[in-house]
Parts: C-alpha cells; sequence; structure tokens
C-alpha cells in the first residue's frame, strides 16, 4: 500500500512538473500544437439537414469502385471517407472493388450483384448508357454539382450531364526505373514497352481497351478505330510483345513496380505517383506521341434498390474537404473547382497531374464507347492473343521432347548393337 501511495504522489509532481514546464514555455506549445492540427484533414459540409434523411433507418448502400481509389484514413491526419459518411447519415456503406471496366460490365450485366453505387469511365459509361445499365441521376439531390468545373460537363460520353457526375480524371503513360533505363525523358516513347533488352522485366496492362490504345498510337491509328484489319493488326504488335512481358497486371502493379520487381509499366498518372513515392528510383513520363486522357465518374446502376441514398453519396463525395480528402489520397487529377483551390501551388502546375491546355489539345485522345461488332472483335483478339501466350512458351517442349527421346532411341540401339558384336567377338 505505502509503494502505491509512493507511486501515486511521485506521478502526481512529475505531472506538476510536466504543467509548469508547459507554462514557462507556453508559446513554443501552443505553436506546435497548431502545426499539427494546420496539417489535420477536416471534414465541414455545407448543408447539415441534407443528410439526416435516413437516419436511424437502417438503410446500407453498396458502393463498387476501383481498387486504391478513395480516401481510407489509413494515413495520419487523413479522413476515412466512408466512415465519415456513415457518421454523418446514419447509412451503412458496403464497399468492394473491381480491377477493370470489362469487370464491372460483366457484373452488371450478369445481374449476379446489385449495386447503389458505381465509378466507370468514359467509354464505359456510354456503353452502360446504350445498355439500360444505369439510370438518370436527380441532380436536384446532389446540390454540390455546381463545383464541377465546366469543361468536365457535356461531354461525349454523357453530353446531357443527366447519368453521370465526374469523380476524378487523368491521363496514361509509362512508369520506369531511371537508374537502368538510361534514356531522356522526352525522347521516351511506347516502343520502350517492347524493347528486348528489358525482356522479363515489362508489365502491361491486363485489359483490351487500353493495351489496344498503346498499339494504336503506335501504329498511328485513331485510339478509338473499329476498322477490323487496324484492330488486328493491333493484336498482331501485342503478340509480337508477349514474349518478352513478365506479366499483364493491373492493381498488381503497386507490389511489382514498388518493389523493383519490374523495370517499366504503362500505368494511370495518378497511380503513378503514388508507386513513384514507394520507390524513389522510379519515375513517371507520358510519352511524346501521345496518349489516352480518361475521366472516371460517379453513376447509379439501374437496379440499385437505394437510389436517394446513392444521390446522397454521391453529393457526399462532391462536398470540398471530402473531394480533397480523396484526391489527395489517391492522387488523380480532380474536376472538382474547389478541391483543386485546396492543392498546394506544386500539385497544381504538375505537367504529370495537370498538363497544360495545349499538351491535352494536341496529345490526347478521350476513349467512346465502340461498337458492338468492334469490341466484340477486339475481346476476341485479345482473348486469342492472351490464349496464344502459354502456347509461345511452352510451343518448344514437345518438340525438344521429341528428339530428346529420338536421340536416346537411337543412343540404345547403337549401343546394343555393339554389345551385341563383342558377345559374337
Amino acid at each position: 500500500m505505502k509503494k502505491r501511495v509512493f507511486n501515486i504522489v511521485m506521478s502526481l509532481v512529475m505531472s506538476l512538473c510536466a504543467l509548469s514546464s508547459c507554462s514557462q514555455s507556453d508559446g513554443e506549445v501552443i505553436e506546435e500544437e497548431t502545426d499539427e492540427e494546420s496539417t489535420a484533414q477536416t471534414l465541414t459540409v455545407s448543408d447539415p439537414d441534407y443528410y439526416t434523411r435516413f437516419k436511424d433507418k437502417g438503410i446500407s448502400i453498396n458502393v463498387y469502385n476501383w481498387g486504391e481509389y478513395i480516401s481510407t484514413g489509413a494515413d495520419e491526419g487523413t479522413l476515412d471517407v466512408n466512415s465519415e459518411f456513415e457518421k454523418l447519415t446514419g447509412i451503412k456503406v458496403n464497399y468492394t472493388n473491381y480491377a477493370t471496366n470489362e469487370e464491372l460490365y460483366a457484373k452488371l450485366k450478369g445481374g449476379g450483384a446489385t449495386y447503389d453505387v458505381i465509378i466507370p469511365s468514359d467509354y464505359m459509361i456510354s456503353k452502360l448508357i446504350k445498355e439500360n445499365l444505369v439510370q438518370k441521376v436527380d441532380m436536384d439531390n446532389i446540390p454540390n454539382f455546381r463545383y464541377i468545373m465546366e469543361n468536365f460537363r457535356n461531354l461525349a460520353y454523357d453530353p446531357t450531364n443527366e447519368y453521370s457526375v465526374p469523380y476524378t480524371w487523368g491521363t496514361v503513360g509509362i512508369i520506369y526505373d531511371e537508374t537502368m533505363i538510361d534514356i531522356p525523358e522526352e525522347d521516351i516513347d511506347w516502343d520502350l514497352l517492347w524493347n528486348k533488352d528489358y525482356s522479363d522485366q515489362i508489365l502491361m496492362f491486363d485489359n483490351p481497351r487500353d493495351a489496344f490504345a498503346i498499339a494504336e498510337l503506335m501504329l498511328g491509328y485513331s485510339l478509338n478505330t473499329e476498322n477490323p484489319e487496324e484492330l488486328e493488326n493491333c493484336a498482331y504488335k501485342l503478340r509480337q510483345q508477349k514474349n518478352i512481358v513478365q506479366g499483364y497486371v493491373m492493381d498488381e502493379v503497386f507490389d511489382k513496380m514498388g518493389a523493383g520487381d519490374a523495370l517499366i509499366a504503362p500505368y494511370y498518372a495518378g497511380d503513378a505517383l503514388t508507386i513513384l513515392a514507394e520507390n524513389e528510383d522510379l519515375n513517371f513520363v507520358v510519352p511524346k506521341s501521345g496518349t489516352n486522357l480518361f475521366i472516371d465518374a460517379m453513376c447509379i446502376p439501374t437496379n440499385s434498390r437505394q437510389k436517394e441514398a446513392a444521390e446522397m453519396y454521391i453529393n457526399f463525395m462532391c462536398e470540398p474537404d471530402i473531394a480533397f480528402a480523396n484526391i489527395d489520397y489517391i492522387c488523380y487529377s480532380t474536376p472538382h473547382q474547389s478541391a483543386f483551390d485546396m492543392l498546394d501551388e506544386e500539385t497544381q502546375n504538375s505537367h504529370v497531374s495537370y498538363p497544360d491546355s495545349q499538351f491535352i489539345a494536341d496529345k490526347t485522345t478521350v476513349f467512346v464507347n465502340l461498337s458492338d461488332e468492334a469490341s466484340l472483335k477486339m475481346q476476341n483478339l485479345w482473348t486469342e492473343m492472351k490464349s496464344a501466350e502459354d502456347e509461345n512458351t511452352n510451343k518448344w517442349i514437345a518438340p525438344v521432347f521429341l528428339v530428346f527421346c529420338i536421340i536416346l532411341m537411337i543412343f540404345i540401339l547403337i549401343r546394343r548393337r555393339i554389345k551385341a558384336k563383342k558377345d559374337i567377338f
């Protein structure tokens, strides 16, 4: 007991000393606390009452998004967006990921799952609209749409802005290890992905639209070509590459490039910046011959069971603090004016995240939805090319094994004949 009393007294004394020390350097301590608070992200919504409609109603929504595409609060001082939405609205968020637009499309087309909010890319949005897989959004329920920049409204994939609300945009380029690849940045083009000097150190997109786009750029075709012969030529170009490709990847690129398991990979600018932060040997460049400019936007599937709650979620994603938290975390470019204004000057002037308007006009192309015939042909050519990968890898095994067996048989026969002659003599 005496020992416990002594410990308590000593704790009180130490606490008093600490308080005294703080009071003596009061200005310094306050300044440090202020600095920490200034770096922490905060949340203020424009209309708190708007978010109370479904409180205590036991509602949940299913959100289907790309991987690594929302602020999770994993970094100290950042917001967990879904958690903040749940606390604010009382609506539970069931959040899952997909890796490609085609994977998303297959889920929606198959009808085996129900989602309330999805975030497809431009060309896929127009495809979903055409096939009645997404429904019109009530913009009266999304007042924060006012923050979306004018140049990201009424675009070709959704010309009347009735089906989607822009979330992010960006370009496609090449991530590469600049300590191993001694090529000036301004000279790098897509043919680097076909360079045999880096055989088995090259990664490639694991989806047909992005992979064919690279081949189209190399062959001087439109990124939206539907010409069957041109698509076949692109497939042949990709077939020429596959023998030197280490693997076809999507989100796996984070681990492989971040860990230095590969030297070169095409990927999206936002993800590239995240990967570069993990590996200081890496650089990212948009090839000089041009690239795809993509826009991802939030939509509501036709079979959504909670349309108004989904619209509330989309509006929440357009709150300035939330839009900034997301873009700051995932490093993509934002179509949200207020979120852009909150970025630091270096990011706003980054040629990777925000290339100048002249470059965008001259060197980028936005995908449009291809006809059913062209889409099917591209998919079939892609499947054939991918399946041929295993054939190419193993095509010499059977012939070599057969030759080996023949040589072995000849050797055995000769040896037996020599032995037989010895026995005779």
